[in-house]
């Protein structure tokens, strides 16, 4: 094996918010086994193979977001979980805060998009079905957070 981490998902089309996103998984696991400070992970993550094709700037706005606003982000989904939050997957937990915090801080993008980008990154990093549970969870969330956004999308 060479020195270069190997990637969960080989493809080449990956665009650079995808890769951020992934980046922000990452860091996000780092941070909920390691308890570690958002710098420190911030830091370790940027220095991975690979990341100077991320959109560094997403991923800045993502983990630090979903850190700071994870109790809140939390508070949102858990009632949308079939278990206490502390008994999701590490990847499952990391993606529903990633998921969460784009359907209610970045309007720009489709919930569509928000939702098929945390169902890639499950089925990339996560358990066999996690990627069906992460998608329930934030099809219901979505419907909450963009009401007049879901509305319209099935009225076509």
């Amino acid at each position: 094996m060479t020195d270069k981490i190997l990637h969960a998902n080989p493809s080449k089309s990956r665009t650079p918010r995808h890769r951020a996103r992934e980046f922000a998984l990452q860091g996000l696991y780092q941070w909920l086994l390691n308890n570690e400070d958002a710098a420190t992970v911030v830091n370790n993550i940027r220095g991975a193979h690979g990341f100077d094709k991320a959109d560094g700037d997403h991923f800045t706005v993502l983990l630090y977001g979903a850190i700071k606003d994870s109790v809140a982000l939390r508070e949102t989904f858990a009632p949308l979980v079939d278990r206490g939050v502390s008994e999701l997957s590490p990847i499952e937990h990391a993606v529903l805060l990633i998921g969460a915090f784009e359907l209610k801080n970045n309007l720009e993008i489709p919930y569509r998009v928000v939702i098929n980008e945390a169902v890639e990154l499950t089925k990339s990093f996560g358990g066999i079905d996690g990627h069906k549970y992460v998608n329930g969870v934030l099809d219901k969330l979505a419907a909450r957070l963009r009401p007049d956004e879901v509305a319209a999308d099935k009225k076509r």
